[in-house]
């Protein structure tokens, strides 16, 4: 069944809402057709399918990037982004680090703040505290490229997190890393989203990313992209390696392996 369209009946808006989104660019790419997807406050949603299938473009409408060609996105119930709500805010992590090479890590995760125009008093604490919510606390003196791979992304990440969100959106942030990172990210990732009470929409590619972090995965279907099945995801509250070798978990990602094969194969017709 396709949770999508069986929600339960909430009085609080959806954090975000695409619906009936389309998007085709000038050169005639229809990277969207009638994508309509609801997500509640607090949940970790995934979303998983082909290359080229506008995973990306969705995240990027959801951060006010990108505009749809027709129909609409909606931000905690309303038509715009911003707003002066400490419960309605936002923030992005893209598939590389983008950090700046000349700026120690604290001035590159003091950046946002910066163009907040907060005076260095009130953002000083809020840069440590990000720092230490991604294991990076004793790093800020230092400058990007004496950080691994993985270090540099969870200096994205703080940089994301000083601002304060509560909505996290994460275009493949831990795509070029290796799989032992990648997993150790990954269970920082679901710890920190539980600590912080955070509605977090994530692009992956992977089958098991998605089922180890996931509340639900939106599984989208070859270009045009559209929502072929919105898979709740069953686990414990806490996730670790056992939960990874457990039959569930497998089971969980054969499923979702079998919808990607439909969603790759609808491509092809």
């Amino acid at each position: 069944m396709n949770a999508a369209f069986n929600l339960p009946v909430s009085e609080e808006p959806p954090v975000l809402l695409a619906n009936q989104v389309e998007k085709t660019y000038g050169n005639g790419t229809h990277a969207l057709q009638k994508m309509k997807l609801e997500i509640g406050r607090g949940e970790f949603v995934s979303l998983l399918g082909p290359s080229g299938c506008g995973k990306s473009t969705l995240l990027k409408m959801f951060a006010g990037l990108e505009q749809p060609s027709a129909g609409h996105v909606r931000w905690w119930g309303k038509g715009e982004i911003a707003s002066d709500s400490a419960q309605q805010k936002l923030a992005m992590v893209f598939q590389e680090a983008t950090l700046m090479p000349w700026a120690k890590v604290a001035d590159n995760v003091r950046l946002p703040l910066d163009l907040m125009r907060l005076d260095r008093g009130e953002s000083a604490p809020r840069v440590q505290a990000a720092l230490e919510l991604v294991g990076l606390g004793k790093f800020g003196g230092v400058y990007p490229r004496e950080l691994s791979g993985g270090m540099q992304m969870r200096a994205s990440i703080a940089r994301a997190l000083a601002t304060e969100p509560n909505l996290l959106l994460m275009d493949e942030p831990f795509g070029a890393l290796d799989e032992f990172t990648r997993n150790r990210l990954d269970s920082d990732l679901r710890q920190l989203w539980a600590r912080r009470d955070l509605t977090v929409v994530f692009v992956t590619h992977s089958i098991y990313e998605a089922v180890f972090l996931s509340s639900r995965v939106v599984v989208m279907g070859a270009r045009p992209g559209r929502v072929i099945a919105d898979v709740k995801i069953e686990g414990p509250a806490e996730r670790d390696e056992a939960f990874r070798m457990s039959s569930g978990f497998i089971e969980q990602c054969a499923r979702l392996s079998a919808l990607l094969v439909e969603a790759n194969g609808e491509g092809r017709h």
